[in-house]
């Protein structure tokens, strides 16, 4: 029976390292029950939307750019569970992900991708240009969504709400001047702002140590305090997060984080993914770093739930997404 299970229990989770800050996030994560589910199921959906979508697009029911973000789930799902609802958020167009958790359904999203009118954008959007309240999307131009998300910390802080800003953009974009011109002016205003750098190494097919002089994402704010944080945890991101939105909210401006993270397939879909980086790479990182295994192990070795019991939520996910999909 459910009263069997651990309700609750506390797990190590690995150190962040700091730049400009005198401590960082704790070493420690507590997760309830109704959490670990909760995480479980919002990943396994992102994952199997994304899977299908893959499916869709090689059908030809998909058209134009689809960019998936499969192996990423932990960061979205990590960042929106430290957050609130009246916080805001915008991101690249590799945005499935934050669409879900910020409140899109899977069948918005689905109709979005294939163009109908019932998608969240009307169909006009896309997979690159998805929105929900407080969410301004996916963006297509590189980087462009950093000072965009700027002005909306700016907004908190004019109307004096306590809510913040979640800036998103990839180690790609970290290279653009438009992002240190926003470090610039965030700093000198105080502006709530986490800007938060996905760093799956690889931008658009050419891995950080060729793209980039320095890959610590996380000190590029020069002034602007970071954290690198590991992106493949739930709950190293989440307690990342809490701690970032806490300086935020206490006006001492903004701060930068660096999830390191990986996509499992290509840049988009018209990327193999396996020219710049081996499959054997590929897969090793499946099999030993996938964000829902951890979550998953982690819950089963604390007898916070069975293995059978997630096995029915697959089966619940993956007749969502098929609905979805026929929808």
């Amino acid at each position: 029976t459910y009263a069997d299970f651990t309700p609750q229990a506390t797990f190590d989770i690995k150190k962040c390292d700091i730049y400009k800050l005198e401590e960082g996030p704790p070493l420690q994560a507590v997760l309830t029950r109704e959490e670990g589910l909760q995480y479980y199921r919002t990943m396994q959906t992102i994952r199997r939307m994304e899977l299908k979508s893959d499916i869709l697009y090689k059908q030809r029911a998909i058209r134009g750019f689809c960019h998936l973000y499969d192996g990423e789930e932990a960061c979205a799902v990590g960042v929106e569970a430290a957050i609130k609802r009246s916080d805001h958020l915008i991101t690249s167009y590799r945005a499935h992900g934050y669409t879900y958790t910020r409140g899109g359904t899977v069948r918005e999203i689905m109709a979005e991708l294939t163009g109908r009118r019932g998608g969240i954008a009307k169909g006009k959007g896309g997979s690159m240009h998805m929105y929900t309240k407080n969410f301004y999307g996916g963006n297509g131009i590189v980087g462009a969504q950093v000072p965009l998300g700027a002005g909306a910390a700016f907004a908190c802080k004019y109307l004096g709400t306590k809510d913040l800003c979640v800036c998103i953009y990839g180690d790609g974009a970290a290279n653009q001047g438009q992002i240190f011109e926003t470090y610039n002016m965030a700093s000198l205003w105080k502006l709530p702002c986490i800007f938060i750098c996905e760093n799956n190494k690889y931008a658009m097919g050419t891995s950080i140590e060729r793209g980039a002089s320095s890959t610590d994402y996380y000190k590029r704010g020069e002034f602007i305090p970071g954290l690198r944080v590991d992106g493949m945890d739930v709950l190293c991101v989440r307690e990342a997060t809490k701690f970032a939105a806490e300086h935020c909210r206490s006006g001492k401006g903004p701060i930068l984080m660096e999830l390191q993270t990986y996509r499992f397939h290509g840049h988009s879909m018209t990327d193999p993914g396996v020219s710049y980086r081996t499959r054997e790479e590929v897969h090793d990182m499946r099999s030993k770093s996938d964000p829902i295994t951890l979550l998953k192990d982690r819950m089963v070795s604390n007898n916070m739930v069975s293995v059978e019991e997630l096995k029915e939520i697959d089966v619940e996910v993956r007749k969502e997404i098929e609905d979805a999909a026929q929808f």
